[in-house]
């Protein structure tokens, strides 16, 4: 896959669709490298007639990692005891300079989790660099919504796992709590993407210099506020990991969005919604949310 230099680090991408298609950029969440968004939703999306350009965010994946930067605790942030090393905005710059860096002025944009707090940043911060808006299982940074329930806290907080093995048993751990329960995962598949996933880039540091990324950045709910682009925000209602309340906040923050809440819908995508979703993205670009 090519490499872009963008915001003085280097990122990892792919681009799936005709050349000429409408740029549709994913922005994955907390330690999601781009293999993280399923190869059928890409498809789905593609035939909606995007060209769709998926990313390794900073710390993950292929893209730089900074470990100069240490392994800052989570925790610890939470408590104001300890500095980001950088924030949610920087990261939104990172998604601007990839932009830059494949010659495109603007792009419909769509994050989920924390790529959504990226792609919601990354509108407030470039506004003009921003088409359309899809924020997926997000959440607006305001502390008084979003909360994750304590059992999918306490699976996050598990210490990183030691090898191959562990990672992927880790792996289901968090699918059987903050996964959909009115579409439940195929074990066999979430032990395959993990195995997928660590085999290409297992990287833990970078994954918590990610989630203080989070803790520390501000609520971007003023800003949301002045955003004029077409906007859908997706929210599953047995969301575990970034309650409903964050995704009714985000679509009650943005002029004119659409908020569609999908019952049984947990913290991932289940591919049952695919062809739903890809099908919204597009009516979203023609301006028939």
């Amino acid at each position: 896959m090519p490499r872009a230099a963008a915001n003085g680090i280097t990122l990892e991408y792919q681009a799936v669709g005709a050349a000429d298609a409408d740029p549709l950029l994913l922005i994955m969440g907390l330690g999601g490298q781009l293999i993280a968004w399923d190869d059928d939703l890409v498809a789905a999306l593609v035939g909606e007639g995007f060209n769709v350009v998926r990313f390794d965010n900073r710390d993950v994946g292929l893209s730089t990692w900074l470990d100069e930067a240490g392994t800052p605790d989570a925790l610890e942030a939470l408590a104001g005891r300890v500095a980001a090393p950088y924030l949610v905005e920087d990261m939104a710059d990172d998604a601007a300079g990839l932009l830059d860096a494949l010659g495109l002025p603007s792009a419909h944009v769509l994050g989920v989790s924390m790529g959504g707090m990226i792609a919601q940043s990354l509108a407030i911060r470039h506004p003009r660099r921003v088409r359309t808006l899809v924020s997926i299982m997000s959440t607006t940074g305001d502390p008084t919504v979003g909360a994750p329930r304590p059992d999918a806290v306490s699976v996050l907080l598990r210490p990183p796992p030691a090898d191959r093995a562990a990672a992927v048993d880790q792996a289901v751990a968090v699918s059987r709590v903050i996964g959909s329960p009115g579409f439940p995962a195929s074990e066999q598949r979430v032990r395959r993407q993990a195995g997928a996933a660590y085999d290409r880039a297992f990287h833990p540091p970078g994954v918590a210099r990610q989630a203080v990324a989070i803790v520390c950045s501000p609520d971007r709910t003023g800003g949301l506020r002045r955003l004029e682009i077409p906007a859908l925000v997706v929210h599953g209602e047995d969301d575990a990991l970034v309650d409903v309340s964050g995704g009714r906040a985000t679509a009650a923050a943005i002029p004119g969005a659409s908020l569609w809440t999908v019952p049984g819908m947990g913290h991932d995508l289940p591919p049952a919604l695919f062809g739903d979703l890809a099908r919204r993205v597009g009516l979203l670009r023609h301006g028939r949310w």
